[in-house]
């Protein structure tokens, strides 16, 4: 039990060094790692020599807290029922209407060409939609950004949060670019 604590106190440790978009993802793995471990019996064994190790780490790292309060956390979920975003994918050469919608059951239903289908996330797929939406950097996205002077380019549609959000991704918007690519897996390839 406690070399399983310190291989994980190591691997958080190792992947904090790749780069800053590894902490996040990290971070909420283990998280949901720890939430999701069923044997508690073992979990309160292990914990002693966990805590002790863990506030060690804390100790001589202490940048590693700070991160993961500014880093993104999964939007809540209120319900089975709950759209959580709503992605439309329009225009282009083609022409083509496309939608993706993500709800609180961990469902995606896609419609295109008027052919839908229902499929449903891993816990991680899940967890990871809800975080990109849950990043903070969505708040200062404008309701629209496209390129009046630009023709035949995909338009998205994005409702989430209460808001729409109107682009043709021809501007800077990493946190919408991540979110839009990560909801465009899901639709069907043609």
């Amino acid at each position: 039990m406690v070399c399983a604590a310190a291989a994980l106190a190591l691997a958080g440790c190792s992947s904090g060094d790749d780069g800053k978009a590894a902490e996040p993802t990290d971070e909420t793995v283990v998280t949901a790692t720890v939430s999701d471990a069923p044997p508690s019996p073992a979990s309160p064994s292990a914990s002693p020599s966990a805590s002790a190790s863990a506030s060690s780490d804390a100790s001589a790292s202490p940048s590693v807290p700070v991160p993961a309060s500014a880093s993104p956390s999964p939007v809540p979920v209120t319900g089975p029922d709950q759209k959580l975003v709503t992605m439309t994918v329009s225009g282009g050469f083609a022409g083509v209407n496309r939608q993706v919608v993500l709800r609180g059951d961990g469902t995606v239903r896609t419609t295109d060409s008027g052919e839908s289908a229902v499929r449903r996330t891993t816990a991680a797929q899940f967890t990871t939609l809800r975080t990109l939406l849950g990043d903070p950097a969505l708040d200062d996205v404008p309701a629209f950004a496209i390129d009046m002077g630009s023709a035949d380019k995909f338009q998205y549609t994005l409702q989430f949060d209460g808001r729409t959000v109107m682009t043709d991704r021809s501007s800077d918007t990493p946190a919408l670019d991540r979110l839009i690519g990560a909801l465009e897996k899901w639709l069907p390839t043609n």
